[in-house]
């Protein structure tokens, strides 16, 4: 999920008692598995060029992992993957990658060539976590923050020519906030056959119901229900319907256009039936929590948007963002053989240890093991695309964008499978 990461709530404890319960955790978990390093399986080394490193940001949801067990506190699984180096390009008050160097010994750097040669001025890691969510960094013209990708990407990109070789790369989130960024780190992808993948934890979490769309199934029309910031939420919202859409009858063909609508054209659209409202009702059936539920809809949401992609074969999809009713995703889909419903929410675990982000994680350790992707880098090529475009779209007076360069086509390697009962949680102030 990736997500952009909760903000955390002050505490109440002072700064000294969380580092302590850092170092203590910490250095109990070291011992606690010490006596299973001699019997562990060969592990890949791993470099990290975070943007920043505080608490639950997503360089703690993810690179923690690497440190503390998938549950984030050292009673997990263990990862097969070891952090050998850490780049961070800020390092605000509330860093604590410093802290878990010194109790997890490894390499903080300077540069993102340091973090990938280790020093040696030669590619000397397994694999690369590229993850640029939060910090402070500028909005483009379109809102969306402009988080340095390309630059983080472009360094690596350095390191492997130098060095003659390539190894696999996760790029967290989108590929880039902008298209063109976006296709150049695709197409230097394959230029150098680098293996990546990249994407949201939403694909990959519990679906309550359980539920896919069948594997080569006709699809008519999808509808989802997103909420929060276009530019950070929507994107999930969007990998998850392409998750659900590559599934249909011939994998995926791309998209053909696009349209934003927002405030009144978006009750206008309710009102025409511009979009299936039964896959509409029934995606809002799959609420666990509904937000002001005695108010109506136009009086619960202020200021709604609803995003249009017709792709190339036919499949509409409609998404709408629905702040002050919606807090989750949902998805409903209709399959055009039988006109039959199913729909589903796309279920999060909103507090430590997020334990969404385990599958998210168990498909990069997969991917840096093999080196082949778990799954398609084209699936989140075509959603940094389609959420540029949006944004275009609504930026331009709502205008429909005709998007060529997105007719892409490709078969998915993924499906998704349903993960083990969550642990419990705890809050996010927690460790």
């Amino acid at each position: 999920m990736t997500r952009k990461g909760p903000r955390s709530p002050k505490s109440s404890r002072p700064r000294l008692a969380f580092i302590g319960m850092i170092s203590l955790f910490t250095h109990t978990a070291a011992m606690a598995r010490a006596a299973e390093a001699a019997h562990s399986p060969p592990t890949k080394n791993i470099a990290a060029v975070v943007t920043i490193y505080t608490h639950n940001s997503h360089a703690d949801l993810i690179v923690s992992r690497l440190l503390q067990t998938d549950t984030l506190d050292g009673k997990g699984k263990d990862s097969a993957l070891k952090l050998a180096s850490l780049y961070t390009d800020q390092k605000p008050e509330k860093d604590i990658s410093r802290l878990l160097a010194a109790s997890h010994r490894f390499r903080v750097s300077d540069t993102i060539e340091d973090a990938l040669t280790l020093g040696t001025g030669r590619l000397a890691v397994d694999g690369v976590l590229l993850i640029a969510e939060h910090g402070e960094y500028p909005k483009s013209a379109l809102g969306n923050t402009q988080y340095p990708k390309r630059r983080f990407w472009e360094a690596t990109l350095k390191v492997f020519r130098e060095s003659g070789r390539v190894v696999p790369v996760f790029i967290d989130k989108h590929l880039a906030d902008n298209w063109q960024d976006a296709k150049f780190i695709y197409d230097s992808a394959r230029e150098l056959k680098i293996p990546i993948m990249a994407g949201s934890s939403v694909p990959v979490t519990w679906r309550r119901p359980p539920a896919d769309v069948r594997r080569g199934a006709r699809l008519r029309e999808i509808v989802a229900i997103t909420y929060h910031i276009t530019e950070h939420y929507g994107f999930h919202a969007l990998e998850v319907v392409q998750a659900l859409a590559e599934q249909r009858r011939g994998g995926e063909t791309g998209i053909k256009s696009v349209q934003t609508l927002a405030g009144d054209a978006v009750w206008r659209a309710f009102d025409e039936k511009k979009f299936d409202v039964e896959l509409f009702d029934a995606a809002m059936q799959r609420l666990s929590q509904r937000q002001n539920r005695t108010r109506s809809l136009r009086e619960a949401v202020k200021e709604p948007r609803l995003f249009r992609v017709e792709y190339a074969d036919g499949l509409r999809a409609h998404l709408l963002e629905l702040n002050g009713v919606a807090g989750e995703w949902t998805a409903a889909w209709r399959y055009a053989d039988d006109n039959s419903v199913e729909s589903s929410l796309f279920w999060t675990q909103e507090g430590r240890p997020a334990m969404h982000f385990t599958w998210l994680q168990n498909g990069i350790e997969q991917m840096m093991l093999t080196g082949k992707p778990s799954w398609n880098a084209e699936r989140t090529l075509l959603t940094s695309g389609t959420l540029h475009a949006l944004l275009v779209s609504l930026k331009e007076d709502q205008r429909v964008v005709e998007t060529p360069y997105l007719k892409l086509a490709y078969q998915p390697s993924w499906r998704w499978a349903e993960p083990p009962p969550p642990p419990p949680m705890r809050e996010w102030r927690e460790q």
